[in-house]
């Protein structure tokens, strides 16, 4: 009995191991969810750089007025999914629309399926019902797309469901002065690393290079000078400038010595024995935003499978 319990038992166990192995292959099968780089996302190089910023300032424009967010993805394949399934995952993933309101709407092509969907956030199934979503794609993508015209095709759907939006209820755009816009479209990830890891490294040099005293200054004034021209805020630059010219003035010097030829120990500043590793970005890097310049979702939209798909 003993012996047959612990065989029942393997047996379960190796249930349980091939279900989850087939569960991962599936999840390893489909594709990544790109990086949210932009309000127009073309994967494909297909739409010209004038085209891409034409419909990115459209969607800019509707999106500061409205504040509901449209983005534009193309790609060559959703394969193994099927385009419905895909548009769902990444919609979701990048959750486009404002936090409180919920309102944004992902136009997807999958250029070598010949396929394209829209898919709407739950809040704009009222403005965008799913038979309006296929009227769009039938009479404004479609025609477009087959002869070729990519971007016309974009723009009509574009100011298509602009036009719908525009007449739904949605809550206004909160206001905001100057220094609150610049500090909200500040990416702060990418800003607080670029400052850590250069005053980190820079601050000992300089300090080395110029002494203790001018050292200090020069970290702090060039720490501030960086953080201004990232957020044009003279209260962040102030405050990034005092960080590095306090931990330039503790910092140790730092050490030359070691490398010969490239054999040494792979740190080289000897100010606390940092490696750099790699110098890309896993998102994209601060130029690629497609002509976005400052784009971000809003973190708020729920999609629940409301839109349309169609071919060409």
């Amino acid at each position: 009995m003993a012996f047959q319990r612990m065989w029942r038992a393997l047996g379960a166990l190796f249930l349980i191991a091939a279900a989850s192995a087939a569960f991962m292959a599936a999840a390893w099968a489909q594709q990544a969810v790109p990086a949210l780089a932009g309000r127009v996302i073309d994967q494909t190089a297909t739409l010209s750089a004038g085209d891409r910023q034409a419909l990115d300032d459209k969607l800019a424009a509707f999106e500061q007025r409205k504040g509901t967010q449209i983005v534009v993805l193309m790609v060559p394949t959703t394969a193994p999914e099927d385009i419905a399934a895909y548009a769902n995952r990444v919609a979701n993933t990048w959750k486009i629309g404002r936090r409180d309101v919920g309102d944004g709407v992902l136009v997807i092509v999958a250029k070598d399926d010949r396929r394209m969907r829209i898919e709407v956030a739950k809040t704009l199934e009222g403005a965008v019902p799913d038979l309006a979503a296929a009227r769009i794609i039938d009479q404004q993508m479609k025609p477009a797309f087959r002869n070729g015209d990519f971007a016309g095709g974009l723009m009509a759907a574009a100011d298509q469901l602009i036009a719908r939006i525009d007449g739904e209820a949605l809550p206004e755009v909160a206001s905001a002065s100057y220094e609150q816009r610049s500090l909200m479209d500040v990416d702060w990830e990418h800003l607080i690393l670029f400052l850590f890891f250069g005053v980190l490294i820079g601050g000992p040099i300089l300090r080395k290079l110029m002494g203790a005293i001018l050292g200090p200054l020069a970290a702090g004034g060039l720490g501030g000078l960086l953080a201004f021209a990232f957020t044009s805020s003279l209260v962040v630059s102030g405050i990034a400038g005092l960080l590095a010219l306090g931990y330039t003035l503790l910092a140790k010097p730092a050490s030359f010595s070691g490398g010969g030829g490239g054999g040494g120990s792979g740190h080289g500043y000897g100010s606390g024995g940092w490696s750099s590793g790699s110098s890309s970005s896993s998102s994209g890097d601060w130029g690629d935003w497609g002509g976005g310049g400052g784009f971000s979702s809003g973190g708020g939209g729920d999609f629940g499978g409301g839109g349309a798909s169609g071919d060409w």
